[in-house]
């Protein structure tokens, strides 16, 4: 598997903001947020999977544009994979005619242009030899994370979450993880802050990475603008041991 970060900042403001977005070899994107919008219209036709972690719009944002942009170009529906409430939640607040068309039911609903498809919290969706699972996140909507596994090695991604002792147990049992990438939002000053919003903060991720018990390389994503230097100086104090980097625009991961 290929794993190219399209997005990983908690907001926008310049040509290295994008929010939320990777793309999986060619054909799946983890989540849509702005980064997708970088890609030119024949890769966006070539994505024929979107995996949803919740329905937040740093991590949807550029999905309604991706199906209204190359809905001519496809043979065959973009499936829309999440759990049933986030699913719910897109269907009645976006794509709902009022903010934009159902494209669920264009041009007809047996022969719509998009497919809502539920994945339920530890169930794996099988794709050729690539198989994608929902795991726990704790967020302030229903929410989830995804382990990407080729077989030969995974990319656990957390979304977006705040302390979740469910999470790590699964990780845990993972053999074969290779990278966990990890949401740290706030700066450790915001960090009442993170706890109602449900994110978290330097010292609330020190806390929940030491309820790893393997040693995968640890990546930082969802750091706002005006506070990331900040943010991953602090990380760097109180978790340094763990080796955690930031996540980078561009970045590429194979396994």
């Amino acid at each position: 598997m290929k794993v190219r970060i399209l997005g990983c900042s908690g907001g926008i403001g310049g040509c290295h903001l994008r929010t939320t977005s990777m793309l999986v070899d060619d054909d799946i994107l983890v989540d849509a947020g702005t980064g997708v919008a970088d890609l030119s219209r024949a890769q966006l036709a070539g994505i024929d999977h979107v995996f949803l972690t919740h329905s937040h719009l740093d991590h949807i944002a550029s999905l309604p544009l991706l199906i209204d942009s190359v809905s001519d170009l496809r043979e065959k529906p973009l499936r829309v994979y999440a759990t049933a409430a986030t699913l719910a939640i897109i269907a009645k607040h976006i794509f709902n005619w009022a903010i934009w068309p159902d494209f669920s039911v264009i041009p007809s609903r047996e022969n719509a242009v998009m497919q809502y498809q539920t994945i339920d919290l530890g169930r794996s969706v099988r794709l050729g030899e690539r198989t994608i699972t929902a795991l726990p996140a704790e967020h302030t909507v229903p929410a989830v994370g995804y382990q990407l596994d080729s077989g030969s090695g995974s990319l656990v991604f957390t979304g977006d979450t705040t302390v979740n002792d469910s999470f790590w147990p699964v990780v845990n049992r993972i053999a074969n993880l290779r990278y966990l990438l990890i949401e740290t939002a706030f700066a450790n000053r915001e960090q009442r802050l993170a706890e109602i919003s449900k994110h978290l903060c330097p010292n609330m991720l020190a806390d929940e990475l030491h309820k790893l018990t393997i040693k995968p390389e640890i990546y930082i994503s969802h750091l706002k603008p005006g506070q990331a230097e900040l943010t991953m100086a602090e990380i760097q104090a109180c978790a340094s041991d763990f080796r955690p980097t930031r996540l980078q625009n561009n970045q590429i991961f194979e396994f």
